[in-house]
This record gives structure tokens, C-alpha cells and sequence, in this order.
């Protein structure tokens, strides 16, 4: 259950407290036992912890960490609000959300196109519920600047960018809650 991160690390992204590019696995500070999933953004990664905690780190100009600020980090912040209740995590370009426990959705970061579904452009530093899934979904998946849930259901639903039709729903208008996939 621990995390190693390499590559290039110019935010921090790699979590071991340093802002230098890793050839080989470094340990990420703090988080050598308890993960059980993980999810990597444009510059920022996240860790969900076996208690259901979430833990984020990296480039955080648009609040993409969930912390309640918008500076960069180079270690694991804990994601407010989110202890003990995330079951699963994705994370977008400069957004990232957590699947619940009671299987809702939580988003928080960039919203410029409304991928983080709570139906407004405006960027969120800490979790937001994704409006019209406070519970039913069971899978969540994050693209650039969108977002796609499957319901318990079998229905997928997705909101965000739509320039090339990636939401589904058979136009390229961008959408700020969540449509069905047609």
C-alpha cells in the first residue's frame, strides 16, 4: 500500500518534497503504507487512502488539491471534507473528483467548462457535490476538461467540455451538470 512516484516534478507532482525530475521511484512523503488507489492529473496526483480519506499534491493554481487553498505542494495534503467517505478518484487536467462512499460525486479544481458538474464556471478549492448525483453512480472517470460517471443504473452520464462531442449527447455545447450519454 505505498506510493513511489518519477518523472519530471516542476510542481511538485511526484509528492516527495522536492521540485526535481526523478529518473527512478522516489517515495511520496508520508504515504508508505494505506493507498489503494491513485490518480494523476495534468501537474497534480492523488492518493485514495484505505480509510477513505483522499490525499492530493502538486500544482493547485485552481484548487485542484481539494485543500481550501490554491498554492502548490510538494507533499500530500489531506482533500477537506473527504475522510473516511471516497470510494475511488479521477483526476482531470487541473480538476480531480471522488466517487462516495453512498455513491455520489464530488468534484473540485478548474471549472472553466463546467467540469465539475455543480452547474457554474466558477473554480472550487475545496469538494462540491456534482448536482443530480448525490448517490447512484458506481464508476467515475475524468478526460481533460470533462468528466463521465456510470449510475448503478448501467447509464452514463457526463458534463464539462464538449467541443468534439466527448460528452455523448449529441452536440458539442458545453455543459455544466450532468446529461446523459446518448
Amino acid at each position: 500500500g505505498g506510493l513511489k512516484c518519477w518523472g519530471w516534478n516542476n510542481y511538485g507532482q511526484l509528492g516527495d518534497g522536492t521540485n526535481m525530475w526523478r529518473n527512478t521511484p522516489v517515495d511520496v512523503s508520508g504515504l508508505t503504507s494505506g493507498v489503494s488507489a491513485i490518480a494523476a492529473g495534468d501537474y497534480h496526483t492523488c492518493a485514495l487512502m484505505a480509510s477513505g480519506g483522499l490525499k492530493c499534491w502538486g500544482d493547485n493554481a485552481f484548487g485542484q488539491l481539494g485543500d481550501g487553498a490554491i498554492t502548490g505542494r510538494a507533499t500530500p495534503v489531506d482533500v477537506q471534507a473527504t475522510a473516511g467517505s471516497s470510494a475511488a478518484l479521477a483526476a482531470g487536467n487541473r480538476h480531480t473528483c471522488a466517487l462516495t462512499t453512498s455513491g455520489g460525486v464530488k468534484c473540485w479544481g478548474f471549472n472553466e467548462s463546467g467540469q465539475l458538474g455543480d452547474g457554474t464556471t466558477t473554480n472550487r478549492a475545496t469538494p462540491v457535490d456534482v448536482s443530480g448525483l448525490t448517490s447512484g453512480v458506481s464508476v467515475l472517470a475524468a478526460g481533460n476538461n470533462h468528466t463521465c460517471a456510470l449510475t448503478t443504473s448501467g447509464g452514463v452520464k457526463c458534463w464539462g467540455y464538449n467541443g468534439s462531442g466527448q460528452l455523448g449527447d449529441g452536440t458539442t455545447t458545453e455543459r455544466k451538470t450532468a446529461v446523459d450519454v446518448k
